[in-house]
């Protein structure tokens, strides 16, 4: 740890009341994340009224498989964060501002010379992979591909605000989050319906506006930073590349990179058990608003505290203070608790209601809402569990430990889940609800192995060493 404090960190993350430092970590991220799932679902919301139920299945397809590719790149981002957080506790910013740099240029060439046109080419395939019928395939191909060819900017975004709350800046992030998801409602009020001399571009439209406000906004931030006016500033920094930074990088972040890999495409394998079920298309369209959307409200928030979490536990183990990286875990769990119990109220006391807000009408889709509050009823209960999970997967990444949560989540989100789907679908058929059992089955494994592994301490012996900057 540095002798002199640079007065540019937080320090009260490493030496005040473990409480209030996680909370103010906390907060900002999950609001956030909450008023960023609005995003999503304003775009279900405008899509389910003006295209339908293919619209809605389209999009809902769509992201668990751009997901899958994404991931790639930003698995670099928990690398990074693992990296500033480390040094911002250790109170070395010139190694905070190397990192971010670093991983800003690998990002942005992985985006457009790997994301972009594996994208483009293997849309098509994909699509027909899970199963999607042909009004879906027709209403997602231009939707994904616009996604993969044109969503630097959303990359660049994510990373940024990743690295300000590792740096423990978690108020910028949602200034930037708000902007952002303000500017792409704006858009897709225009732009999914057709306002003016704008016509009516339905699903295209959504990603359009997703990928715009994303560029805006990102650029504005890279902007900010080149400047120097935050607690990152990049207006010095080498622009080279620095192998042992990209190294570290990609030690820590590729073991999260193949995780979220494998975890999506287990996703996507869902989507293709969903896809076979007798009414798929209703199933379908009931998993991408009750699983893709509603429960976003908890794993955007449970996302918001692993971050905090990452950042807080990465920073005290950074300073020296292991126990302290302990005690803000156990808090965030709390936390993530308090906001599951809300959520699963309102999945049991008014799920037709939340549903009907997407365009589905027991009048119109009877099948659909049936399976809907069926699936809500799972994921009341499935949100406990994924929620603590997420807490302590963040505490593991940011201290280092970015092994762990990927054999955890082969075994939870993988083996368990599609284990069970394929079991039974070879010996009786599948139905709605062994699917959504399997999915609950795997977020209970997966808390639990979570937190035997966080506390089982191996993460307070990682080191994180980089090469001294080139003068």
């Amino acid at each position: 740890m540095a002798s002199i404090p640079s007065g540019r960190f937080d320090r009260s993350i490493v030496d005040g009341p473990v409480a209030p430092a996680v909370w103010r970590l906390a907060w900002p991220t999950m609001l956030q994340n909450a008023f960023g799932g609005l995003q999503g679902i304003v775009d279900h919301v405008m899509v389910g009224n003006f295209v339908g139920t293919a619209g809605n299945a389209a999009i809902g397809v769509s992201w668990q498989i751009f997901l899958v590719v994404m991931v790639f790149v930003s698995s670099l981002f928990t690398g990074m964060a693992v990296l500033v957080a480390r040094f911002a506790g250790a109170d070395e910013p010139e190694k905070v501002n190397r990192a971010v740099a670093q991983a800003m240029i690998t990002a942005a060439v992985l985006s457009v010379a790997v994301l972009a046109p594996i994208g483009w080419f293997v849309a098509p395939s994909l699509l027909e992979f899970v199963n999607a019928e042909p009004a879906v395939r027709a209403e997602a191909l231009p939707f994904l591909r616009l996604m993969f060819v044109a969503s630097v900017g959303m990359m660049m975004f994510f990373m940024l605000g990743g690295a300000l709350r590792a740096a423990g800046d978690a108020r910028t992030p949602l200034r930037l989050g708000v902007a952002m998801t303000l500017l792409n409602i704006g858009l897709n009020l225009v732009l999914i319906p057709g306002l003016g001399p704008v016509p009516r571009l339905g699903t295209m439209g959504a990603a359009i506006g997703t990928n715009l406000a994303g560029t805006l906004v990102s650029g504005y931030a890279v902007y900010k930073l080149v400047k120097g006016n935050w607690v990152i500033q990049l207006n010095d920094t080498g622009w080279r590349p620095d192998w042992s930074i990209i190294r570290a990088l990609f030690r820590f972040g590729l073991p999260t990179g193949v995780q979220a890999v494998a975890m999506n495409i287990a996703g996507v394998l869902l989507i293709r058990f969903i896809g076979s079920l007798q009414e798929s298309a209703a199933a379908q369209g009931a998993y991408a608003v009750a699983y893709t959307e509603l429960f976003s409200l908890i794993t955007w928030t449970s996302v918001g505290l692993m971050g905090a979490s990452a950042a807080y536990a990465g920073q005290n183990l950074g300073a020296g203070y292991p126990n302290r990286a302990v005690e803000g875990v156990k808090v965030a769990s709390r936390i993530a608790l308090v906001v599951s119990a809300a959520v699963a109220i309102l999945f049991l006391s008014i799920p037709r209601l939340l549903l009907a807000g997407f365009g589905m009408s027991a009048v119109e889709d009877p099948a659909a809402v049936e399976i809907g509050v069926q699936l809500m009823r799972f994921l009341a209960v499935s949100g406990f569990f994924i929620s603590v999970a997420l807490v302590h997967t963040g505490g593991l990444q940011g201290t280092g430990d970015t092994r762990g949560p990927l054999y955890i989540s082969i075994v939870s989100q993988i083996v368990i889940p599609l284990g069970i789907c394929t079991y039974l679908q070879s010996t009786r058929g599948l139905q709605p609800s062994d699917i959504w059992s399997a999915i609950l089955l795997g977020h209970a494994t997966r808390c639990l192995l979570s937190i035997v592994r966080f506390r089982q301490g191996k993460w307070r012996d990682i080191r994180v060493e980089i090469e001294p900057a080139r003068t």
